[in-house]
């Protein structure tokens, strides 16, 4: 793992749309099926659009039928913290990302129970996407080996 310092700054902050805004330091949702990456089928990885903290990679990322992108896990066990959200009249179990804290969406325990039965129910306004062709460029080399099967075995097609 890095050892970035994957903060909350005011510049951050500054540079976010309303949207982002509105999900990350207000707790929103966006509209299902009218989002950046809901149908995004690049390989690559999702980091924090707050402060660029990997969060979820495309390997994990799955068709959940609800509108948002869903994931089986995050890229790293440390990569989200997670507590309790009474909102809505009903308990959920809301997803922030660990280093800056951005609301980042929901996990339940619905998905694909081959891949631990858990579905990270992501809002795309909390993520920026780094195609796998730009890990290095962009800074995120060291998760190239995610990829690497998956960009020979195309290759080979």
């Amino acid at each position: 793992m890095s050892h970035n310092d994957y903060r909350k700054t005011p510049e951050a902050l500054s540079r976010l749309t309303d949207a982002q805004y509105a999900v990350t330091q207000e707790d929103g949702t966006e509209p299902p099926f009218r989002n950046a990456y809901w149908n995004n089928h690049e390989s690559g990885v999702y980091v924090d659009v707050v402060s660029g903290q990997p969060l979820f990679s495309s390997t994990d990322k799955y068709d959940s039928g609800t509108g948002w992108p869903s994931f089986t896990k995050p890229i790293d066990s440390g990569a989200v913290t997670t507590q309790t959200d009474g909102s809505l009249w009903m308990t959920r179990t809301e997803v922030r990302s660990s280093g800056a804290d951005s609301h980042l969406g929901h996990v339940f325990d619905d998905g694909p129970r081959d891949a631990g039965g858990l579905r990270y129910c992501m809002n795309s306004a909390a993520l920026r996407f780094v195609p796998a062709a730009e890990l290095e460029s962009e800074g995120y080399g060291e998760y190239r080996h995610l990829f690497e099967t998956t960009n020979e075995q195309e290759t080979a097609s």
